[in-house]
């Protein structure tokens, strides 16, 4: 499903990741751990082409990242990929509704599955409420619903539960791990949370050397 290979990325003279290599199989659940400022979110960004590595390759089912134009790009990451933000990115002039729906709107699929996301993340009839009217830990919600919505072939999350409180934080977590193994995608879960990680199917610590199993 997902290969990296030999992944090198600096900032400002600082390298962040050097050489990483490694492959995700289809139908896991991986939690990667590390300190911060390790390169944990930077990965993620590299693995959905948000950003662009020194060298090195993201190859998804079998093609390289960087063998796709920016059209290809913004094609495979809005029909294979769900990506949870650590500053959400709802759209504050859209309703609840409207912020999930939208991958299946941009797919050119029914809506209809965005109430029953929204359900699922303890937010049912809320539909027509809008980003202004919730905390941070709902706007959370609404980011996990979206990212879900069109049952993506790989989930790319980071830190999902953090604005979360511990019994809200576990339901979600359930949830990626339900949604996923329903439709066989892969997961990718960036956390500092080993409550978080607990529910993954194997945790890998990120560190200057590369990713290694915990």
């Amino acid at each position: 499903m997902l290969e990296l290979d030999r992944l090198t990325k600096s900032y400002g003279g600082r390298t962040v990741l050097d050489g990483l290599s490694h492959a995700f199989r289809a139908g896991e659940f991986v939690a990667i751990m590390g300190e911060s400022g390790v390169g944990k979110s930077t990965l993620l960004n590299l693995i959905a082409g948000l950003d662009t590595p020194d060298s090195g390759r993201v190859i998804v089912d079998g093609t390289p990242m960087s063998a796709l134009d920016d059209d290809a790009a913004t094609r495979l990451r809005r029909t294979r990929m769900g990506f949870i933000f650590q500053a959400f990115h709802v759209l504050p002039h859209l309703t609840l509704r409207q912020n999930v729906a939208l991958p299946l709107l941009l797919n050119h699929e029914p809506d209809a599955r965005a109430d029953a996301m929204l359900e699922a993340v303890g937010l049912g009839g809320r539909g027509n409420d809008f980003p202004r009217q919730l905390s941070g830990g709902e706007m959370q919600r609404v980011a996990i619903a979206r990212a879900l919505v069109h049952r993506p072939a790989l989930l790319l999350a980071d830190e999902p539960t953090g604005n979360l409180d511990p019994d809200t934080a576990g339901g979600i977590l359930r949830l990626l791990r339900s949604e996923t193994r329903a439709h066989g995608a892969g997961a990718i879960m960036v956390t500092h949370s080993h409550a978080a990680a607990d529910m993954a199917d194997q945790v890998l610590l990120l560190t200057s050397s590369g990713l290694k199993f915990a």
